[in-house]
């Protein structure tokens, strides 16, 4: 079974696309075929595998606004990319009244689903319709929380989204796991912040160990790196690697 994972958070800089690049790396470091789609119209995923957004005639807008085939750029660091640009921005409107357009992105993914074991979307953060028809795409939601208080509370409005989404057009949706992100344990804020993520979403799905803060990750995603090309010995690299494989799991 592909699983496809949609790594979702309304908020801005809470370690969405490092954590999607990073994860992806881990899973094809054991031996899986891994895709990773950007449906963040800000591309930065795609410019952290290495690529430049504005000069890409073919990104996935012309898969869910054109009905093209998925344009993927292989073998970058062992992982596959569908990536972006800011065309992407413009296609929310554009999809407004276009047929089935809830279904665009998991048609696109049906047609080449079969060659991969793992594929990770990179949602943008917002509710809006990009990030709803990823959900629809997908089969799991990987959702990576900042371990601040105000990226916390409002995990209730993603959570809703996605009760939404498995409601009314996508049943098998599962949460796969929070991903507590940028934590310092050195900040009071950061640890009570931990507690209550470990505390509250438990019932919900599983709590990964924490991502730890660090100028690691922005200096590898400066050399369009995953971290454990840049920095093999970094501790993160054994908690995205526990994380690859709890994913390994997943039904």
């Amino acid at each position: 079974m592909t699983r496809i994972l949609a790594v979702f958070n309304q908020a801005g800089g809470v370690a969405k696309t490092t954590l999607t690049q990073n994860l992806g790396y881990q899973l094809a470091r054991r031996q899986h075929h891994v895709l990773l789609v950007d449906m963040d119209p800000q591309a930065s995923l795609t410019t952290f595998m290495g690529l430049v957004p504005e000069e890409l005639r073919e990104t996935v807008y012309e898969a869910v606004v054109e009905e093209d085939p998925l344009v993927i750029h292989k073998d970058i660091h062992q992982l596959d990319l569908v990536p972006t640009n800011t065309d992407l921005s413009v296609a929310e409107m554009q999809l407004v009244s276009a047929d089935l357009r809830e279904m665009r992105l998991k048609s696109a993914l049906e047609a080449i689903e079969s060659d991969y074991d793992f594929i990770l979307i990179d949602c943008p953060p917002s509710l809006g319709l990009l990030s709803y028809i990823s959900l629809v795409a997908a089969t799991h939601v990987l959702v990576p929380v900042q371990t601040q208080f105000k990226a916390f509370e409002g995990t209730d409005n993603l959570l809703n989204t996605v009760a939404r989404v498995k409601t009314k057009i996508n049943r098998k949706l599962a949460i796969a796991g929070f991903v507590p992100t940028i934590y310092d344990s050195r900040n009071a804020q950061d640890t009570r912040t931990l507690g209550a993520i470990q505390e509250q979403l438990s019932a919900i799905g599983p709590i990964f160990p924490p991502v730890p803060r660090s100028t690691a990750f922005p200096d590898a995603a400066e050399q369009r790196l995953p971290l454990l090309l840049h920095s093999p010995k970094h501790p993160a690299v054994i908690v995205l690697d526990q994380i690859a494989e709890a994913m390994e799991g997943l039904k």
